[in-house]
């Protein structure tokens, strides 16, 4: 199986996508709240771009941290080292 095949399938297994989707709920609230509460409550005019962007970005992160996690966790059991990601 080819490196992006198993990064495909990790994304959409093992409840990835739900708890992605409930980080990107919970943090893309609070953060749409502090960066855009005026607008949000009609004192200023609302930046759909920014407010789709809110979400779209903790989703990506909390699925590349399970995935990663996931690829790591597969490696060392499989006896192989585990990537160092620098970071």
């Amino acid at each position: 199986m080819s490196r992006l095949s198993r990064i495909c399938a990790c994304c959409l297994s093992d409840g990835v996508p739900k708890r992605s989707f409930i980080v990107a709920l919970i943090v893309g609230t609070i953060l749409n709240l502090i960066n855009q509460g005026d607008a949000l409550l009609g004192a200023a005019s609302l930046n759909v771009t920014k407010v789709l962007l809110t979400y779209v970005v903790p989703y990506c992160v909390a699925t590349y941290g399970a995935v990663s996690y996931q690829l790591n966790m597969a490696r060392a059991t499989h006896g192989e080292p585990a990537a160092h990601n620098g970071g």
